[in-house]
């Protein structure tokens, strides 16, 4: 199993990386974590014909504003699932005058509003509420075999704890620099990996790290350092990063 990290940053596309967006690419399924620009790259990875699954955490303008190139997709149907009121906020989202409404694709779109819990899906998925300014979900897949959790955006929370709990790999918001914080509802890297350390994960995986903040590689790579004083097996995601889990 693969996962390729499309986008890293959060709020806004800089020389540092595309907003939010990952591929899972399992035997039997493509699983996409978000729609940030770093979306606009799935083409290049989508190699043969599995269900798509799209994860929306919420629907904060960098992590759905890659949905308008969906265009460039060769599919036949694309599953989309998040928060209450999904369908609705999509499409208003993508309809005109803005872009060509996800209705009118070549291929189908199916939306599955989720509520807190475990999910009736052709895979194990359960998710829960984050704590963010906006309703945010936080999703806990088991694949293979193997337990992969994704929480963005969020501060640390219960629920943040509750889903990474003995994960193989815990993929987290870090979208304030060391030693930020405030109510809007993020991490920096120090909290994050006390977060991966108390719920015993295998691996952490830093991303959506802020674009204003984290304007220069180096940057990125002190919170990487500091991350891994409190949790040795930390890596800060850059785009087009690809790990085997």
């Amino acid at each position: 199993m693969k996962i390729t990290y499309l986008g890293t940053n959060g709020w806004y596309d800089s020389p540092t990386g595309n907003t939010p967006s990952a591929l899972i690419d399992t035997k039997d399924f493509y699983i996409v974590l978000d729609a940030g620009f770093g979306i606009q790259k799935l083409d290049n990875f989508l190699k043969e014909d599995k269900p798509i699954f799209l994860f929306i955490s919420h629907f904060h303008i960098d992590h759905i504003c890659g949905l308008h190139t969906l265009t460039k997709l060769n599919i036949k149907e694309l599953t989309i699932l998040g928060p209450k009121k999904l369908k609705k906020s999509l499409e208003t989202f993508t309809g005109l005058p803005y872009s060509l409404p996800l209705n009118e694709l070549d291929f189908k779109i199916k939306y599955l509003e989720l509520k807190p819990g475990k999910q009736k899906l052709p895979f194990e998925v359960s998710c829960l509420p984050l704590q963010h300014v906006v309703s945010t979900l936080g999703y806990r897949f088991t694949l293979e075999g193997k337990t992969i959790v994704y929480c963005s955006d969020t501060a640390v929370c219960q629920n943040d704890l509750e889903l990474s709990k003995d994960a193989d790999l815990l993929i987290h918001e870090c979208a304030f620099l060391p030693g930020h914080s405030s109510n809007w509802g993020h991490t920096n890297p120090e909290g994050a990996a006390k977060l991966a350390k108390e719920a015993g994960v295998k691996r952490l995986i830093l991303t959506h790290l802020g674009a204003d903040g984290y304007d220069t590689p180096e940057k990125r790579q002190e919170a990487e350092t500091l991350a891994r004083t409190i949790f040795p097996d930390t890596t800060v995601a850059n785009d087009d990063l690809q790990i085997e889990v």
